[in-house]
């Protein structure tokens, strides 16, 4: 397997990457971690013209934690987020998704930009995004843009990311300190693509009902969605088990995904059920319990 020919480039800024990508457009793809454009590039599935490869790029290798928001730069090993504890004490739910991300190798060299900007159906860390309601920061020739995550994935490997316009940071909102998260995927062995996924955030009031709740869901379509029946359902109620399991039930009509080598639809539908049920459980056991580093 060889890779096709094309032109390389390394810019050292995001302004003369944004100038390649405004020459090359469609012709041009981005390097960042490499872990999935790699392999596509040596069975030569894909063919770019001209290869950009970022990493000399410092500015977007910056974690920096504000008074509301944790900004991670495209550039961000998907390992920091597993290891960091700066981001499991400002967004702890980015730290339990992670570390279902691909195997340890994959996650020291992928980088939090480029799982954005692949946008596989089945990816983990854009579920995060459209869970927590994050924000994509995105450069282009007009200058900087910021669009919300549950926008910017528009199908399955397509974003809102125009051809002359580079994603350059994930703004993620800090995670309440009473907030509980939970996280449950399924794949057939650890490592594999999900057959289905759920991630959940919640928060308790007083007297041990829902005042808030996010549900997020992967590999059910061809893009990350929020269970918003599910949510409605639950908002203002006490989550007990038998109330969980009857909400989980509305994300079934979501499932649109064809039968594949991975799963029927059927078996997916049973599974969205299930990780949808089990990730609001696991935030609910959280939340009661304060579980925060």
């Amino acid at each position: 397997m060889k890779p096709p020919r094309f032109a390389y480039y390394d810019p050292a800024s995001v302004a003369e990457a944004v100038e390649l990508k405004s020459r090359f457009g469609t012709d041009a793809l981005v390097l960042a971690g490499g872990q999935s454009l790699m392999q596509d590039l040596n069975t030569r599935r894909t063919r770019p013209d001209a290869l950009l490869d970022i990493n000399r790029i410092t500015s977007l290798q910056e974690l920096q934690v504000g008074p509301t928001h944790l900004e991670l730069g495209a550039l961000v090993r998907q390992h920091r987020l597993e290891t960091d504890p700066a981001v499991r004490r400002a967004v702890p739910l980015l730290t339990g998704v992670t570390h279902h991300i691909g195997h340890v190798e994959n996650r020291h060299r992928g980088t939090v930009g480029g799982s954005m900007a692949q946008a596989d159906p089945w990816a983990e860390l854009p579920t995060a995004a459209v869970t927590l309601d994050a924000e994509m920061v995105i450069e282009g020739p007009a200058g900087r843009r910021v669009e919300a995550a549950r926008d910017f994935f528009t199908g399955r490997g397509t974003t809102s990311i125009a051809p002359d316009e580079l994603l350059v940071a994930v703004r993620f909102p800090l995670t309440p300190a009473d907030a509980g998260w939970g996280f449950v995927e399924v794949a057939r062995r650890e490592g594999d693509r999900a057959m289905a996924a759920a991630a959940a955030q919640l928060r308790l009031d007083d007297a041990g009902r829902v005042a808030s709740i996010a549900i997020g869901l992967t590999s059910i379509t061809d893009h990350p969605v929020r269970a918003a029946e599910t949510e409605a359902q639950l908002l203002g109620q006490v989550p007990t088990a038998d109330a969980v399991a009857a909400a989980a039930r509305a994300v079934e009509q979501q499932v649109d995904r064809a039968d594949d080598v991975h799963a029927t639809l059927g078996y997916r539908r049973h599974l969205a059920i299930t990780v949808t049920q089990r990730a609001v459980l696991a935030a609910v056991q959280r939340a009661q319990e304060g579980d925060r580093p």
